[in-house]
């Protein structure tokens, strides 16, 4: 007696296609594709993720300078109205026997360079540059 065998396509057509039973793997074709769709989204997500983290960077640093700012305003009222010749003076030992007013870490800015200070005797300007060469200062709105 011989075995009944079970038609290989869904549409007479078709010849070869195969049942939904009897397909059970994807074709390279088809994982290539979803690999590529997800490489695409994965490119595009990390750019806005990126350029978000860049600009946390550059609103942390705007905070950091006005914070030094204070922080030197301070130092000036403690010192006789003197402006430190550098940020670290704010991390030391303060010259009217202060203890330090920031710390080490607090000077570097969020691209791991120091803040800088310019003074002319009775203004000061503290700033850092972004990698982009945006000037990041006190003095800037």
């Amino acid at each position: 007696m011989l075995a009944r065998q079970t038609p290989r396509t869904v549409n007479p057509n078709l010849p070869g296609a195969l049942t939904a039973r009897e397909r059970k793997a994807f074709t390279l074709l088809e994982v290539l594709v979803v690999v590529a769709i997800i490489v695409m989204l994965a490119g595009v997500g990390s750019f806005y993720v990126y350029q978000r983290f860049e600009e946390a960077k550059i609103s942390r640093a705007k905070m950091d300078v006005r914070k030094l700012s204070s922080l030197v305003n301070t130092y000036r009222l403690n010192n006789e109205d003197e402006i430190p010749g550098n940020l670290q003076a704010l991390t030391q030992q303060q010259p009217s026997g202060g203890d330090p007013m920031a710390l080490p870490e607090e000077i570097i800015d969020p691209w791991n360079k120091p803040y800088q200070i310019e003074s002319d005797g009775s203004k000061f300007v503290i700033f850092t540059m972004s990698p982009k060469n945006q000037r990041i200062d006190n003095v800037t709105k």
